[in-house]
């Protein structure tokens, strides 16, 4: 059995290198897939730049050929053994279902329209591409991140579909019919080609795809050289090179994953010869990689998807972020240089530096990632400010190579972005962007049975009863949710459905504080005081007059949830309501991060 195991073990690596150009020894189908991938990347960049595609086709297209690329790098086990014609032949059937069902979505409608107007008028092909797209995600989600998400879509399904009706309390939904489900399931605005589909297709692949470039480009051997230079002389240096390098890393990967493979090999090492325990040295690296993913601007999918949700600039949400970000790794540090202190580790010892590789790399690293935030500062689409920097990038590179020619300098002509390294980078930027496409696509199948159940609200309503309108401890039962969930889920999954689950929450507690302040002010608006008659509290009638912080806690405790949600546009300035949302995401996705031992 072992030699099946090692044998099992080399050929799922050689199916991870077919997305490189490292092997000199690929075969006809090998290259295929690579030119495939390339193309597949540079359309990413041209329907996003030049083609006005419909967001369910480029949608639709974006999930097929991520299908076809994870059957191959994820690849099946038939029989304890790999097939790579069954995985071609399934990753090619589901990407036809995903393009049927993109074809189909007019007809069906005038099916359903001309016949019956209520039941959808699928025909066989039609069941055939749902059916199967249901269970590609179901498959393709166990397969990059284990069984937490497959479990959780089929819970999803089944509860619109059947199991709904039978749950008692605020879990308690009605159950629609098959065609329904499937229909809004695949179609929905937040189903399998909805919005979390649409970041995926128009921003976040176009990020790895930079991220990509950055590192082919030399950035990794950039941030490393620069992190020595910034602290490779104090005390704890190599420990503070860690976590300096994966902040930077951070900037262009928004990957924990990435962030530790590309850092890692170089820090940890170079912490334990500097004095440092083993443990240690993994747990500074784990902790500041997983810190990568609250870095601006790419903060993994997080910010994508919190802009998208909150209805704010993706600009605004980057600005917000730099301070805890920064704090998350000042508090990191802190705790590197107590053990440094309290073991006598890494005092001062002196970390060769190459300046032949900062060199090379602060050109390309620099000039790309200030465009980048510029852009992004400025206004423009996140999606337009990633293809300018990926062009930036190689204006930049070959402008470095001239120079270099030009001076001599050999350092300067390291790096320059020609074909083979602009296909490299295409490779690396498919081969990051599988896991998060994948996840995307199929959270929207959870993330479309919340909203047709309405369960999200009955969420909402638990934590406001078990709070008390306390956000301390809406904000820790919110935590113990996301311990729990971030067992099991990716960092992204985690934030995605806490953040739906739980954010209207968490700000609607926070607009009820300002209205408790207004109470005790009393309400001079009779506009305003007439919400609350309808309200059976003995506070009523001080609510024009004011009252004591207790009883406008008490008289806002006993408003019904759904006056509440009517009562808060009208008593808070909208500006300050959708403040009180980002700051619920915001707090989500951190405790997203912090949680998350996967």
């Amino acid at each position: 059995m072992v030699p099946s195991v090692k044998n099992d073990a080399k050929e799922y690596q050689s199916r991870d290198e077919w997305l490189t150009l490292d092997s000199h020894n690929k075969t006809i189908i090998q290259w295929s897939f690579a030119i495939f991938a390339v193309g597949f990347a540079l359309w990413h960049v041209t329907t996003n730049l030049l083609i006005n595609e419909s967001p369910l086709w480029q949608n639709s297209i974006h999930f097929a050929g991520f299908a076809i690329l994870a059957t191959v790098i994820y690849p099946s086990q038939l029989l304890g053994r790999q097939n790579l014609f069954f995985d071609l032949a399934y990753g090619s059937l589901v990407a036809w279902a995903a393009c049927w069902v993109a074809a189909s979505e007019s007809r069906i409608y005038e099916d359903t329209l001309a016949l019956t107007g209520q039941a959808w008028q699928f025909n066989m092909f039609d069941w055939t591409a749902g059916g199967l797209l249901v269970i590609a995600v179901i498959d393709f989600s166990k397969r990059v991140s284990g069984w937490v998400i497959p479990i959780l879509i089929i819970l999803s399904v089944s509860y619109i579909l059947f199991l709904g009706e039978h749950l008692p309390g605020v879990f308690r939904a009605a159950s629609l019919p098959l065609d329904d489900v499937l229909f809004r399931t695949i179609y929905n605005d937040e189903g399998l080609f909805g919005i979390l589909a649409n970041i995926s297709s128009s921003n976040i692949t176009l990020f790895m795809i930079f991220g990509g470039f950055l590192v082919v480009s030399g950035a990794s051997d950039f941030v490393i050289e620069v992190s020595k230079v910034v602290a490779g002389r104090i005390r704890g240096g190599a420990a503070f090179v860690a976590v300096i390098s994966s902040a930077l890393t951070g900037t262009i990967s928004g990957s924990a994953v990435a962030n530790t493979a590309s850092t890692g090999v170089i820090t940890i090492p170079l912490m334990k010869s500097n004095g440092f325990r083993g443990q240690f040295s993994a747990g500074v690296e784990a902790a500041a990689s997983t810190g990568g993913q609250l870095m601006p601007p790419i903060m993994g999918a997080g910010a994508f998807v919190m802009a998208s949700y909150t209805a704010i600039p993706y600009s605004t949400i980057v600005s917000v972020s730099i301070i805890p970000a920064f704090l998350y790794f000042m508090s990191v540090a802190f705790v590197v240089r107590i053990e440094a202190v309290k073991h006598r580790v890494g005092d001062g010892i002196d970390m060769s530096v190459s300046r032949a590789k900062i060199l090379a790399g602060a050109l390309t690293f620099i000039v790309p990632l200030t465009v980048m935030i510029g852009l992004l500062m400025s206004g423009v689409t996140p999606n337009f400010a990633a293809s300018t920097s990926i062009a930036v990038l190689i204006i930049v590179s070959w402008l470095t190579w001239f120079v270099g020619r030009a001076t001599g300098t050999i350092e300067l002509q390291t790096n320059v972005m020609n074909i083979k390294r602009i296909v490299e980078a295409c490779l690396l930027g498919m081969r990051s962007g599988i896991l998060t496409a994948i996840l995307l696509v199929s959270i929207g199948v959870i993330n479309n049975a919340i909203v047709t159940s309405g369960i999200g609200n009955g969420f909402s309503l638990m934590i406001a009863q078990w709070s008390q309108g306390s956000p301390i401890v809406a904000i820790g039962l919110i935590a113990l949710a996301s311990l729990v969930l971030g067992m099991g889920l990716p960092v992204t999954a985690s934030y995605i459905i806490l953040a739906i689950l739980c954010a209207p929450a968490l700000a609607g507690i926070l607009a009820d504080n300002i209205i408790i302040e207004k109470l005790v002010g009393g309400l001079t608006d009779p506009m305003q005081a007439a919400l609350f008659m309808l309200v059976e509290s003995p506070n009523v009638a001080k609510v024009a007059t004011g009252m004591s912080i207790e009883e406008a806690s008490s008289l806002m405790a006993d408003v019904p949830f759904e006056v509440a949600m009517t009562m808060r546009p009208l008593l808070v300035d909208a500006d300050m309501l959708m403040g009180f949302l980002l700051v619920a995401h915001l707090i989500i996705f951190w405790l997203s991060q912090d949680s998350n031992v996967t």
